[in-house]
C-alpha cells in the first residue's frame, strides 16, 4: 500500500526537479548580480529550502492523516502545491524573464500564501501550521533580499 508521505513526497520532488530545469545562460544572469554585503549566508540558501520544504511536506501529511479525502482537505493539498509550485518558480521565472521585480513579486506572492495556508492548516493541526513556521519567517528575508538586489542592479529590474 502506498502511504501518504510517499505521494505528498514524490509530487513535492517532482515539482521541485521540474522547476529546477535552467538553461545555464539564465544562472549566468543571476551569478553576475551584485548582491547586498550582508548577504553572508547565500551558500546555505538551498539547506535552508530544503529544510523548509521537508517542513512543509511533513505538515501537509499530518494535515491528509488527520481528515483524508476530504474536500477540505484536497483543497488544502492544492494551496501546499500551489504553494511550491510559485515558490520553485521563483528562479526559473525570474531569470527566464531576467527581472529581480518578478522575482520579488513571485518571493511575497509566496509568504502571503504561506500565511493563508497556515491559517487554514491551523483549523485543522497545530503541529502541521507550527511546520509551515520555517516557510513564514524565512520567505520575507528571501524576498527582501532580491528587493535589495533591484535596487542594486536598477538595469535588471
Amino acid at each position: 500500500m502506498i502511504k501518504s508521505w510517499m505521494v505528498i513526497g514524490g509530487v513535492a520532488l517532482i515539482v521541485a526537479l521540474a522547476a529546477n530545469i535552467i538553461p545555464p545562460s539564465d544562472i549566468q544572469w543571476f551569478n553576475r548580480l551584485r548582491r547586498p554585503r550582508w548577504l553572508v549566508f547565500e551558500r546555505a540558501i538551498p539547506l535552508i529550502w530544503t529544510v523548509i520544504f521537508i517542513c512543509a511536506a511533513w505538515s501537509a501529511v499530518i494535515v491528509w492523516e488527520k481528515e483524508p479525502g476530504t474536500q477540505e482537505t484536497w483543497l488544502r493539498m492544492g494551496l501546499y502545491l500551489l504553494l511550491e509550485i510559485v515558490t520553485m518558480s521563483y528562479t526559473s521565472v525570474m531569470c527566464k524573464v531576467r527581472s529581480l521585480k518578478v522575482g520579488t513579486i513571485i518571493g511575497g506572492t509566496g509568504a502571503i500564501l504561506s500565511v493563508m495556508l497556515a491559517l487554514s492548516v491551523l483549523q485543522v493541526s497545530e503541529p502541521g501550521a507550527l511546520l509551515l513556521l520555517p516557510y513564514i519567517l524565512w520567505s520575507p528575508i528571501g524576498t527582501y533580499t532580491t528587493w535589495v538586489m533591484m535596487h542594486l542592479n536598477p538595469a535588471d529590474v
